[in-house]
C-alpha cells in the first residue's frame, strides 16, 4: 500500500487560552462526504467541543485545508484543496483542537464531477436526471428508494458503482440496480467481493435509450446515516487483476479481469519503493475507475500458472521461496504448482485472494508428495484465505493443490500464493484505553500523558527497543525496553511547558535488541467504524501512525511518591499519589494504574477527593508475581470546564521482591467456651532487621486473639486464642496471618493464608445409672503437662477426666 503521508495545515484560531477550556473534541460526520479531486469545496464538519478547532489532520496527501471557521461549540466550516492527483478512494482524517484531538472518519474521493441527490426522486416514473459521468451523493432514508435516469446508446458500457459501507458511517447493506425504460432489471447487485457489501452493476447497453438506476437498502431500510457515492458513467470496473503482483520496480504485463468490455492488456511497471499491498486503478479512454485494485509487491520471482494445470502430473513448476499467480477459471477448476525441497526445509504457504485482493475466492490449499500422499493442508486461516506451515518430510518434488471451498469459479477468481522462507515478523500497536475506540495521544503543556505500546511477534522472540518518530515540537517521550516475556510496554510523553500547541501523526518502531535479528515492526492501528452484532468488524481503517497534540494547559498534575520499600508476593502496599493543583482547580481527580505488572492487581476506583491532594491505591502481590522492578505509571483524569482531561505521573519503581518468610499452619480445634492455641511454623526466606508485627485474621465471630512480634530467628508463632461461648460452630478454612515488617522506614505487609480453627459443640453430658457404693477413691495427683498437648491429647486427658469424675459419684 501507498506509504501515507501527513499532510496538515494549522490554523490558530485567536489567542490561546491558558487553562484547557474544552477536552477531547468528538467528530460525528462532516457534509458533503465526498469530493472531485481537483477541486476546492466548502465542508461543514459536526460534532461536540469543537469551539477551539486549529487544524484538520490527513493520513495521506493531496488534501489541504484552506481555511478553517468556528461556526458552533458543534460546528465548523472548512474550505478543502484537492490536488489533481489526489488518490482515489477513502482517505482518513481528524480534528484538531487546541484541547485534544478526535477520532477517525473517512470520505471519499472521486474523479468525477458531483451532484447532490434531490428529493422527490423516490418514484421509478420521476427520477433524478443525471449526467452520464458524475456522483451522485445521496442518503436512503427508511423504506427509500432512490433513482437516477441517464441516457446511454447501443453498445455503451453502463458502470455504476456504489460506496455505502465504506462511508463507514453505519452498518448500510445497499442494493443497487439498472433497469431498462419498461422497468425490466439489466443488471443489479447487492454484495460484490471486491467492494465488500457494497455494489457494483456494469453492462454493454443493449439498445439506445434511458436507463433507470435503482439505490436502495437491501432489506428496504435506511436512515439518516445511510450516505452513499453513486458514480455512473462509461468508465472500466474490472473486478480482478492478473498477475496479482509481482517484484518491487517490475515491469509486469497485467490483465483487467471482470470488465463488462471484457479482458483488457496493460504493461506497467511496479514502484521500486513499494512493498506489501499496493493500489492500481483502471482508466482507458472512457474513463478511470472510481476505487483501487489491490496487488502484492513482494520482493519474490513470480511465475503464472500454465494451463492445463488441473492435476498434480500438469502442474506449473517453480522455485521456492517464489510466488504463483493463478485464476480459478470455472466452477471445480483445480490448479497445481510443484516446487522441489530438501528434507527438513521449512517454508511459509499463504494464499492471498480475499484479503487483500478481494476476490472471491474461498481457498482450500492442499500440499502433497510426488507418490500422491497428503501432506498438510488448510482451508481458513483467520479468514477465508489459506495458510500452511510446510516441512518437507524428505527430499523431493511437492505439489500445492488449490480450489474453490464450494467448487466455484470465474474470470475474477484470481489468488496470489507466496511461498516464503519463515522469517521474523514484527507488528505494532496501542493498546485500547476505552473498548472499541482506537487510541490518540494529548498531552497537555508542561505535563505528560501515557499509554501502553503493544508488540506482535511472530518466528522469534527476545527484548525489544521502542521509539516514536515525527512528534510535535517540545513533546519527548521515555520508556523501558519491552521484555522478551511481556507484549506491551508503558511509554510517557511529555511536553515543555513553552511546547507549541500542535499536532503530528507519529511512527512508532519496534527493534529487537538483538542487532542479529533483523525485523522492525511498524505501528498498524485499527479503527472501526461500523460494528456488527457481538461487536463483530464489519468495515474499519488501518492507520500507521498515531495521531499525537500537545493541548493548552491544564490546571492539575500529579505524582507518584516513589516507594522505598519492595511490594512482596502474597503482600500489599498503598501507593501515595500527590496533585497540584492551580489556584482555583478544586475538583476530584480519578486515580488509577495505567497497566498492572504480572501478578499485581490494584483498585481502579481511587480518587483523589474534591479539594484534596493526596489519595492511596492499595496494591496487592500473589503468590507468581514476577519478582523484578517495574516501572509504572499512574493516570489522572478530571472534570475540566465540560469534559474530562487525562493526565500522567512520572514513570516510578515498584520492586517486586518474594517474601521475607513463610507460614505454615498447623490445625487447631476447640470447643465452644475453651481457649486453644493456634501454631504457625516460620520459615525464614530473607533476612529482615528488627522485630515483625502479626496478627491473625479471618477468625470467626467470637473468635479473638492478639497480635503477636516474630524475628528472623523465630521458628514459631502461637497465638493465644479465646472461644466464647456463642462463637460459630464449624470448621473455618479462612485463617490468615498479616505480618508487617519495616524497611526504609516503610511497612511490607505480608498477607500469608492456609490455616484452619475447628469449633465444635460441647458433647452432651451422659446420665450415669445410679452408682453403686463403693469405697471412696483417693485422689488421684495432678497430671503435669510437661509440654503443649496436641488437640488429640487434650480431648484424650479430657475423656479421661471425665471417666474419672464420673466414677466417684
Amino acid at each position: 500500500m501507498n506509504k501515507a503521508k501527513f499532510v496538515a495545515l494549522a490554523l490558530l484560531m485567536g489567542s490561546a487560552a491558558s487553562v484547557v477550556s474544552a477536552a477531547q473534541p468528538v467528530f460525528t460526520n462532516l457534509q458533503p462526504w465526498g469530493f472531485q479531486r481537483g477541486t476546492e469545496v466548502e465542508v461543514i464538519v459536526s460534532g461536540a467541543r469543537l469551539s477551539d478547532a486549529q487544524e484538520l489532520m490527513f493520513y495521506s496527501p493531496g488534501v489541504t485545508c484552506t481555511k478553517l471557521e468556528v461556526v458552533k461549540d458543534n460546528q465548523v466550516k472548512v474550505q478543502l484543496k484537492l490536488a489533481d492527483d489526489c488518490r482515489l478512494g477513502i482517505h482518513a482524517l481528524r480534528i484538531r483542537t487546541a484541547s485534544g484531538v478526535s477520532d477517525l472518519k473517512t470520505f471519499s474521493v472521486g474523479a468525477l464531477p458531483v451532484v447532490a441527490e434531490k428529493e422527490p426522486n423516490s418514484e421509478f416514473d420521476a427520477p433524478q436526471e443525471i449526467e452520464m459521468g458524475c456522483t451522485v451523493n445521496g442518503v436512503v432514508q427508511n423504506e427509500d428508494v432512490d433513482y437516477y435516469v441517464v441516457t446511454a446508446k447501443k453498445g455503451d458500457r453502463i458502470t455504476a458503482e456504489l460506496e455505502g459501507l465504506r462511508m463507514g458511517r453505519t452498518f448500510f447493506d445497499p442494493y443497487l440496480a439498472i433497469l431498462n425504460e419498461s422497468r425490466f432489471e439489466v443488471a443489479r447487485s447487492d454484495d460484490v467481493a471486491l467492494l465488500w457489501q457494497d455494489c457494483l452493476c456494469s453492462l454493454i447497453a443493449p439498445e439506445d435509450g434511458k436507463y433507470i438506476v435503482q439505490v436502495r437498502e437491501s432489506s428496504f431500510g435506511g436512515n439518516g446515516n445511510c450516505v452513499y457515492r453513486l458514480h455512473v458513467g462509461h468508465f472500466p470496473r474490472p473486478t480482478a487483476v492478473f498477475p496479482a503482483g509481482g517484484k518491487p520496480g517490475e515491469k509486469i504485463q497485467l490483465t483487467w479481469l471482470g470488465d463488462a468490455a471484457g479482458p483488457r492488456q496493460e504493461e506497467i511497471t511496479l514502484p521500486a519503493d513499494a512493498h506489501g499491498e499496493y493500489e492500481l486503478i483502471a482508466k482507458d479512454e472512457q474513463g478511470v475507475a472510481p476505487t483501487p485494485n489491490v496487488v502484492r509487491v513482494v520482493d519474490l520471482a513470480s511465475v503464472l500458472e500454465a494451463e492445463p494445470n488441473d492435476d498434480r502430473a500438469a502442474a506449473t513448476a517453480f522455485a521456492a521461496p517464489g510466488a504463483v499467480n493463478g485464476v480459478i477459471e470455472k466452477a471445480g477448476d483445480i490448479d497445481h504448482f510443484k516446487f522441489p525441497a530438501k528434507k527438513n526445509q521449512q517454508f511459509d504457504i499463504r494464499v492471498y485472494a480475499r484479503k487483500p485482493l478481494r476476490s472471491p475466492l474461498d481457498s482450500v490449499m492442499n500440499v502433497y508428495r510426488a507418490n500422491g500422499g497428503r501432506v498438510g493442508g488448510n482451508d481458513d486461516s483467520g479468514g477465508p484465505d489459506s495458510y500452511l506451515r510446510f516441512k518437507a518430510p524428505e527430499d523431493g518434488e511437492f505439489t500445492i493443490a488449490i480450489n474453490d471451498h464450494l467448487g466455484a469459479g470465474g474470470e475474477n477468481y484470481a489468488y496470489r500464493i507466496e511461498v516464503t522462507t519463515i522469517k521474523p515478523q514484527l507488528t505494532m500497536g496501542l493498546s485500547e484505553k476505552r473498548r472499541y475506540i482506537a487510541t490518540t495521544m494529548a498531552v497537555p503543556q508542561g505535563n505528560r500523558a501515557a499509554l501502553l505500546v503493544t508488540a506482535s511477534r511472530a518466528n522469534f522472540g527476545g527484548e525489544l527497543t521502542t521509539d516514536i518518530k515525527n512528534l510535535p515540537a517540545g513533546m519527548a517521550f521515555e520508556t523501558v525496553n519491552m521484555r522478551s516475556n511481556r507484549t506491551y510496554v508503558p511509554v510517557l510523553f511529555s511536553a515543555a511547558a513553552d511546547a507549541p500547541v500542535a499536532g503530528a501523526l507519529a511512527d512508532i518502531v519496534g527493534k529487537p535488541v538483538d542487532e542479529k535479528i533483523q525485523v522492525e515492526g511498524h505501528l498498524n492501528q485499527r479503527t472501526l467504524l461500523v460494528r456488527g452484532r457481538n461487536n463483530r468488524d464489519v468495515w474499519g481503517h488501518d492507520a500507521h501512525r498515531m495521531a499525537v497534540v500537545v493541548s493548552e494547559k491544564a490546571p492539575f498534575s500529579i505524582e507518584i511518591v516513589q516507594p522505598k520499600a519492595p511490594l512482596v508476593r502474597n503482600g500489599s502496599m498503598s501507593l501515595k499519589i500527590v496533585a497540584h493543583r492551580e489556584e482555583g482547580f478544586t475538583a476530584a481527580i480519578a486515580v488509577r494504574l495505567l497497566y498492572n505488572p504480572p501478578g499485581v492487581s490494584s483498585s481502579g476506583s481511587i480518587s483523589i477527593p474534591a479539594g484534596k491532594n493526596e489519595a492511596l491505591i492499595p496494591i496487592t502481590a500473589n503468590s507468581g508475581a514476577e519478582i523484578r522492578t517495574w516501572k509504572i505509571v499512574v493516570t489522572g483524569t478530571s472534570r475540566v470546564g465540560n469534559a474530562s482531561v487525562e493526565i500522567a505521573t512520572q514513570l516510578a519503581d515498584l520492586v517486586v521482591a518474594d517474601r521475607f518468610f513463610d507460614f505454615a499452619f498447623e490445625a487447631a480445634a476447640s470447643e465452644l467456651g475453651q481457649d486453644t492455641e493456634v501454631v504457625v511454623k516460620v520459615t525464614q526466606k530473607q533476612a529482615f532487621e528488627g522485630a515483625a508485627q502479626v496478627e491473625l485474621v479471618g477468625l470467626p465471630a467470637g473468635v479473638s486473639t492478639s497480635p503477636m512480634e516474630f524475628n528472623k530467628d523465630s521458628s514459631e508463632i502461637v497465638f493465644a486464642v479465646k472461644v466464647a461461648k456463642n462463637a460459630r460452630v464449624g470448621k473455618h478454612k479462612t485463617l490468615a496471618c498479616r505480618a508487617t515488617i519495616t524497611q526504609s522506614g516503610e511497612p511490607v505487609l505480608h498477607t500469608l493464608g492456609g490455616g484452619e480453627l475447628r469449633i465444635d459443640k460441647p458433647l452432651p453430658v451422659k446420665v450415669a445409672a445410679k452408682p453403686k457404693p463403693v469405697a471412696k477413691a483417693a485422689p488421684k495427683p495432678a497430671v503435669k503437662v510437661v509440654k503443649r498437648l496436641s488437640r488429640l491429647e487434650q480431648l484424650r486427658l479430657q475423656r479421661k477426666q471425665a471417666a474419672a469424675a464420673g466414677g466417684g459419684q
